[in-house]
């Protein structure tokens, strides 16, 4: 996985209410059912007006309770939610002013696509006239004009999944939360409305909340992500500060693929593993690693390169004697999967598509530059 992914242009910006978005704090948030571990377990996060932040993690990692919290869906066991510092803690759900994107998309059958987003609209009585201007313009902004008169049966699944995200914008909420809104959708349709949230995030300029397990959406997606693990944060940053510099073995196991090797991180400087010594760049040492404690060395396999021989190895690089297993191609690139050091470590390299002088079987060196490794807290 790369830790970037291309965008396509966007059509042109359509009017529509633009907000300079909400700040949601969370400050030690607890939800606690009385079990052996807290579903949520004094989390503290600041998500900035405007921002697009993905909260990341297996299932059970408490994102979705921590998504559900700040809803108002479920009540906190302790902590603070505070919108623009104003604490909502005890606000029911339809005070917090927010709209919701599930992977149900919760249309209402009998209405048409414009009554449906018109529904939020009307609940709230704004005039006929105000409601008709703002309904065309976000079916424009989601690209549904003049699909208006059509009833949801009739309407395709990325097609509906546009007309729920109208509704839960139309009425300019003060952040938009999203639960895993594209989990039912096959992997070409996710790709495109992928592209859609971000433009219409991009266009509206509102916070929005995104809640998914799946690591390339949350990385296409997100300004920042907050990852969960065991019902707490185990990292929070930008999606190629966490491909690139993860904190923690965790992290860099849950974000893409990753050669790990288990060390021991020693005071002069060195990692060693198995029968081998490596250098370490101090640049690349998480914060979390303390000289002598056990510690994990991971290279992400397009770091990964494959010699012949220990003598083709360029100076101060490290480097294990591997076995090539197998040869994937990808259309774009090869992958290798790898037998590495003494006994036979599974790791992998990626290749260029071109490069065909490997075979399985053979006998090689694998290496990498020492400032493109990372060394994190195993």
């Amino acid at each position: 996985m790369s830790p970037t992914a291309s965008r396509t242009a966007a059509p042109a910006p359509v009017s529509v209410s633009p907000r300079a978005g909400t700040q949601i704090r969370l400050t030690g948030v607890t939800k606690d059912y009385g079990l052996a571990v807290p579903a949520v377990d004094n989390v503290s996060l600041t998500i900035e007006p405007g921002e697009f932040m993905t909260l990341l993690g297996p299932s059970g990692s408490g994102k979705t309770t921590t998504l559900n919290l700040i809803a108002g869906f479920e009540t906190l066991t302790a902590g603070t939610i505070a919108f623009n510092g104003s604490d909502v803690s005890a606000l029911p759900p339809h005070k917090r002013n927010l709209g919701m994107l599930f992977q149900n998309y919760a249309l209402f059958p009998h209405m048409t696509v414009a009554q449906n987003v018109a529904y939020p609209l009307r609940e709230r009585r704004l005039p006929r006239a105000e409601i008709a201007r703002k309904v065309a313009d976000v079916l424009e902004l989601v690209q549904l004009t003049g699909r208006d008169d059509n009833y949801p049966a009739q309407l395709s699944g990325g097609q509906q999944q546009r007309v729920a995200l109208a509704r839960a914008i139309v009425f300019d909420p003060n952040a938009l939360l999203l639960d895993e809104p594209l989990g039912a959708l096959d992997r070409n349709l996710r790709g495109l409305l992928q592209q859609e949230i971000h433009r219409i995030h991009s266009e509206v300029g509102s916070t929005f909340v995104f809640v998914t397990h799946d690591q390339e959406e949350a990385m296409s997606l997100s300004d920042r992500i907050a990852l969960f693990n065991n019902g707490r944060i185990e990292q929070v940053g930008t999606p190629e500060a966490l491909y690139r510099e993860p904190e923690t073995l965790f992290t860099a196991r849950f974000l893409g693929d990753s050669n790990v090797f288990e060390a021991t991180h020693t005071a002069e400087g060195k990692v060693s593993w198995e029968d081998r010594v490596w250098a370490v760049d101090p640049a690349t040492v998480s914060a979390r690693v303390s000289a002598g404690e056990r510690a994990a060395l991971m290279v992400r396999p397009e770091d990964v390169r494959i010699a012949g021989s220990a003598d083709a190895v360029p100076p101060g690089a490290n480097a294990v004697t591997a076995t090539v297993v197998d040869l994937e191609y990808l259309g774009a690139y090869r992958t290798a999967a790898l037998a590495l050091g003494p006994r036979g470590l599974a790791g992998r390299a990626r290749l260029d598509a071109a490069e065909t002088d490997l075979h399985p079987g053979q006998a090689a060196v694998a290496w990498w530059r020492v400032d493109r490794q990372r060394l994190v807290a195993a």
